[in-house]
């Protein structure tokens, strides 16, 4: 059987970046063919990054990309990278498609091409367009009608992008009606609790529909609230795994495989109307070699390491690739303030992280102390700046009482918290978590303030467990933990006047979240979660909390997404809306 060396490269684009993003792909092509690879690939518009949302629909940034990719074939071919076939992501325009009404104006397209011999051998654009969750893609792109197939050393290699995969019909069949060996998919696959899983039953059962080795390639790193887990695959025909990436982890993977001789150049119209494009790099095969490279299974992360992982590549994205250098946290002593510290401090350095404590009258000694103590423990920059001469001047003038008086405090500490902020340069981090947020139990321009919030599509009671988790990893590695056990332990407070705990106006939060995630994350309603055992008048008032809130949302920073529906682009309601779950 023919052999080939495929290199899988997990690398982070940045969405607009085309020189940087160009300069990353020619450095791991080089190491790929340091390597002896045959075939290299990256992940979907990996030169444009992704999602590029409404630059797509911008003539000027398809044709930079359209240029970008041409200088690049012409660069490797100078760079003595040429006769290696290098499959990338990129943006591109039909050339065919007649402009009509509901189509995306200029007919963009998320395209990868096939770069050989400093040309473009082969380009083709994604068929299957993706328009749930956080995907737009019926906006801004039109699909591609092809079956793409290139032969390289005597395989035929058939070529598919993302949904194409996940969606039944089209490439992967066609790959099987046109004898492929090998199918390769590159991918730009956000990030979700428990998708590893998910993605890796999905390559199994298409590599048996295909008939053929299976590839699927996937990006790393983080764009705005998406962020992107690398976890390659490579399966053979049959579902058996030869090879699986790092999560999170830039990279190249390098297997050799043994895979069936191309028969008959494949020709014509096969499934899903897709008319197949042969194109010939290389017919004969390579002579016999010792295979060296025989793949393997990188270690699985843990759920909680997962996702605390997951949110800190989404924060250092977020920090590294909009300019800043460092960011300000408000820090109350509490749960909340306490993860995000200890996610910033291991996302861009403990030495890049301000924290400031501002008391007011209401706050508890050992509040005051356990912010202190999370500094002393993480290394991160720490101040304190009361509030109350500040709270006292606003009180003489407008005599407060109730919730304004409460609201009037967190007020305080967002304006003191922009202040510093525009004074020094940091990036503010809000705290709010997604129970909060669904609730609406957040003061809008004073805990909403920020400009990312980290753990915006957490719930509460996850946050307790990612603390100790992130506590318990630090002793496994003989290691002071960040978060005072006090922060973990002691009743949730705002702090906003005597005595306060969240229980006064929240459920308790192991019941809350369980409803939460039913009505937020699953859409079910009033009866379905009723249903299910849960009182029915609390059900009644947690999704009046939900449906009441929803402008305060809208007006809360982006922060990583890590649930299959997070605030955001993923759940879009209208904030001027009559209907109500509880009639």
């Amino acid at each position: 059987m023919p052999q080939l060396r495929l290199a899988l490269n997990q690398i982070d684009s940045t969405v607009g970046d085309l020189a940087g993003n160009s300069e990353t792909i020619v450095h791991w092509t080089r190491h790929a063919a340091g390597q002896g690879a045959h075939l290299v690939a990256f992940p979907e518009m990996a030169l444009t990054g992704y999602p590029v949302e409404d630059l797509a629909l911008r003539a000027s940034f398809v044709e930079a990309s359209r240029t970008a990719l041409r200088a690049l074939a012409a660069r490797l071919a100078e760079e003595g990278l040429g006769e290696l076939p290098v499959v990338v992501g990129y943006l591109d325009r039909s050339e065919r498609a007649a402009p009509r009404y509901g189509q995306p104006a200029g007919a963009p397209q998320n395209a990868a091409a096939v770069l050989h011999r400093g040309e473009v051998a082969l380009s083709f654009a994604k068929h299957h367009l993706p328009n749930y969750g956080v995907f737009d893609e019926f906006r801004y792109f039109v699909p591609g009608d092809t079956m793409p197939v290139v032969r390289v050393h005597g395989v035929d290699v058939a070529l598919a992008i993302c949904e194409d995969l996940w969606q039944e019909g089209g490439r992967v069949p066609a790959a099987r009606t046109a004898g492929a060996g090998l199918l390769l998919s590159v991918n730009a696959s956000p990030y979700e609790r428990e998708k590893d899983d998910t993605r890796l039953e999905l390559v199994r059962k298409r590599a048996q529909e295909a008939g053929c080795t299976t590839a699927y390639l996937a990006m790393i790193g983080g764009q705005d609230e998406l962020v992107f887990d690398g976890d390659s695959i490579i399966v053979d025909r049959d579902g058996t795994v030869l090879a699986r990436a790092p999560q999170f982890a830039e990279g190249c993977v390098l297997v050799d495989l043994d895979l069936p001789a191309a028969g008959e150049v494949p020709s014509g119209v096969v499934d899903d109307g897709l008319t197949i494009d042969h194109v010939i790099l290389s017919a004969d095969p390579l002579p016999a070699y010792e295979p060296e490279l025989a793949g393997g299974e990188a270690d699985r992360l843990g759920d909680e390491e997962e996702i605390y992982t997951a949110l800190v590549v989404g924060l250092r994205a977020y920090v590294a690739k909009n300019g800043f250098r460092s960011v300000l946290i408000g820090l109350s002593g509490g749960i909340d303030s306490a993860l995000v510290a200890a996610i910033a401090c291991d996302a861009v350095g403990a030495q890049h992280v301000y924290g400031v404590s501002m008391p007011s009258r209401y706050s508890s000694e050992h509040s005051k102390d356990d912010a202190a103590e999370l500094a002393r423990r993480t290394g991160l920059n720490f101040r304190t700046v009361p509030i109350a001469p500040m709270f006292d001047a606003y009180m003489a003038s407008l005599g407060l009482t109730g919730l304004a008086e409460e609201n009037l405090q967190s007020r305080l500490r967002g304006t003191l918290l922009m202040a510093i902020s525009n004074q020094e340069g940091h990036i503010v981090l809000a705290p709010g978590n997604k129970s909060e947020l669904a609730c609406g139990y957040s003061t809008l321009y004073g805990d909403s303030v920020g400009a990312y919030g980290p753990i915006k599509d957490v719930y509460k009671t996850s946050v307790f467990r990612l603390a100790r988790w992130r506590n318990q990893a630090a002793v496994d590695r003989g290691q002071t933990p960040p978060i005072p056990e006090n922060s973990i332990t002691k009743p949730p407070s705002a702090e906003l006047r005597p005595g306060q705990v969240d229980t006064d106006s929240l459920p308790d939060y192991d019941v809350l979240d369980q409803i939460l995630e039913r009505y937020v994350d699953r859409d079910q309603g009033r009866a379905q979660i009723v249903a299910a055992g849960f009182d029915e008048a609390l059900v009644t008032r947690v999704l009046r909390l939900v449906d009441t809130a929803e402008y305060k949302r809208r007006q809360y920073p982006p922060g990583t997404k890590i649930s299959a529906k997070g605030f955001g682009k993923d759940r879009r309601l209208p904030i001027t809306s009559a209907w109500r779950e509880t009639g």
